[in-house]
């Protein structure tokens, strides 16, 4: 518990400090906004001992929607460490403790997908995230996982790229990339069956039980692989797009937590 309270406490002085500087940057619309929140993750990062891994790159090309995994909450800092970037999120997060004020800071889009009427605006806000110059993240498997199957991916809110290209005079094509994220080691062991839910977060497990675990932890590491980022046009069926992802994701996040020599993986400097 020494172990979190140093954390916790150096990590609410940071965002004491930060907090002003992304407040007026949201309010005037600054740069400034996009690269506070990654600055901030990666401090993070660092404080609660989590080894990234990168294999391939986030693509140059924009507008971009990232269709990703998601096994914890912590996806959300190791993602924004790597690159700048807005989620997409469940309208629920909004109303979390300390996380939906915190997505409310980094422009998250929140959704509600038990109401179908709701998509349309959603996919709007999205769409002008995408077109704002954002790279938007959208956890396409619709919740969390354990980490080690992928679920199958949604295709509704994909339905943003269409939105976007109707509404834009200046593109023709969206990029969608896939990104897997795998867990791979936790206090330098292997993790298996035994040590996942130490960092996956799923089901009906307590978020702030969770939080203190992770704080209060060793070293965790894990891998981010970006997968081959194609441009689509208007007329690719939103479905084929989230299969194909979904393929993608999965095959990356096998060849993370079963590597070869093959598989090279830099960590992030």
């Amino acid at each position: 518990m020494i172990r979190f309270a140093l954390v916790f406490v150096t990590l609410l002085l940071l965002t004491l400090l930060l907090l002003p500087a992304q407040l007026l940057g949201l309010a005037l619309g600054w740069r400034w906004q996009r690269s506070i929140p990654r600055f901030y993750h990666r401090v993070l990062c660092a404080l609660v001992g989590v080894r990234v891994h990168q294999v391939g790159r986030v693509t140059d090309e924009a507008p971009v929607l990232i269709l990703a995994n998601h096994a914890s909450w912590l996806d959300i800092c190791v993602i924004t460490a790597v690159t700048p970037v807005v989620f997409v999120a469940k309208h629920e997060v909004a109303r979390w403790p300390l996380f939906g004020w915190l997505a409310r800071l980094q422009r998250t889009v929140f959704i509600d997908r038990e109401r179908r009427q709701k998509t349309g605006a959603a996919t709007e806000q999205i769409a002008g995230r995408l077109l704002g110059g954002d790279a938007v993240v959208l956890f396409a498997e619709g919740t969390s996982s354990d980490g080690t199957r992928i679920l199958p991916f949604k295709s509704a809110l994909i339905g943003a790229v269409h939105h976007a290209l109707g509404a834009s005079t200046q593109h023709s094509r969206i990029t969608v990339q896939p990104l897997s994220l795998a867990y791979t080691r936790f206090d330098g062991l292997p993790i298996g069956r035994a040590l996942r839910e130490r960092v996956a977060w799923y089901g009906d497990a307590a978020l702030i039980r969770h939080f203190i675990g992770v704080l209060a932890s060793g070293a965790i590491d894990v891998t981010v692989t970006w997968g081959d980022a194609v441009a689509l046009d208007i007329t690719t069926d939103r479905k084929e797009i989230a299969r194909s992802a979904e393929a993608s994701v999965r095959r990356m996040t096998v060849a993370a937590l079963r590597p070869t020599p093959s598989d090279v993986a830099q960590p992030v400097r």
